[in-house]
């Protein structure tokens, strides 16, 4: 493990990441650092898949970090998590553990590894309402007149991020970023994949666990508490279907429908990210996800003691 001192655990939903990350750290003397954007909220347990109960094992339950540290309705962002994140690296390392970060918000891993210090820049929602009325192309133009910021990396087929690298290049105009000294991370990355069919056929057997473990209920709840519709919508995917079923704007069943297709189409979109990931040189060691979690252990511990990725 001299090599490495931060193992990765990736893949889309319902891969089995977290019952693998827990295996090892078990196998290893490890704690978990969570990558997930919405398992930081409390009382987000069953729509966010937390399954603390898999945190448990062999009569012990791993650390975790980085689950549960916020209300629900708090803002967090990428340059937070990162803060949150070497804080826990840097108390497990000092305990003589291996950190393990596990999750599959690709946004929040990739800035570990590419170090942007663009993530500090927070965000001008007036400035991005009015960049939203422009076309792409108006926006392409605009961000190649911009001398105070490098346009070469920045995905011009997405609006999104066209609008986010002027909004970055606004704010370096007025402002000078911050370097933050941190701990070097030497990352061995594992990601766990599925065949479609097989993704397909375990998210909607768990969305349907999960509806019998009370989700509609857990939604209705954090409304019950005053967490408004907007916020809860935002937070998209379980929370944004059930609100809309709770308002009556579709039956049970056309719930179910519609949100296991939604959360597939989520989980294609992870998958695609990853594959970017790995075109800005992330190197991803695939696992097959259908195999036995103990077969996946010992090929991780097996990778790790030798150095290879």
């Amino acid at each position: 493990m001299d090599q490495y001192n931060l193992i990765i655990i990736l893949g889309a939903t319902a891969s089995g990441k977290t019952k693998l990350a827990v295996s090892i750290a078990d196998a290893l003397n490890g704690e978990i650092i969570s990558a997930d954007s919405r398992q930081i909220f409390k009382r987000m347990d069953i729509g966010t898949g937390k399954d603390l109960q898999e945190y448990h094992i062999n009569g012990k339950k791993i650390p975790h970090h980085l689950i549960d540290i916020l209300n629900p309705g708090e803002r967090y962002h990428v340059d937070a998590f990162k803060n949150d994140f070497y804080q826990a690296f840097e108390s497990i390392i000092k305990k003589n553990k291996i950190p393990i970060l596990c999750g599959g918000t690709g946004m929040y891993i990739h800035s570990l590894l590419q170090n942007q210090t663009f993530t500090a820049v927070p965000v001008n929602q007036q400035l991005r309402d009015q960049l939203d009325l422009l076309s792409k192309e108006e926006l392409i133009l605009k961000l190649q007149n911009e001398k105070s910021h490098d346009s070469d990396h920045v995905d011009l087929s997405s609006k999104k991020r066209l609008i986010r690298a002027l909004e970055i290049a606004d704010y370096l105009k007025y402002h000078t970023l911050e370097v933050v000294e941190r701990p070097e991370v030497k990352p061995i990355i594992f990601g766990l994949k599925n065949e479609v069919e097989v993704t397909r056929a375990k998210i909607l057997t768990r969305l349907n666990k999960r509806f019998k473990a009370g989700l509609v209920e857990e939604v209705a709840q954090l409304l019950k508490e005053g967490i408004s519709k907007e916020i809860l919508v935002f937070y998209g995917l379980e929370y944004k279907y059930i609100v809309n079923y709770l308002d009556g704007l579709f039956t049970f069943e056309e719930l179910k429908r519609r949100l296991g297709t939604a959360i597939c189409q989520y989980a294609k979109r992870q998958n695609t990210f990853f594959r970017k990931m790995e075109k800005d040189n992330v190197e991803i060691t695939w696992l097959d996800a259908s195999a036995s979690t103990n077969l996946l252990k010992q090929l991780v511990i097996e990778k790790v003691s030798n150095g290879e990725n």
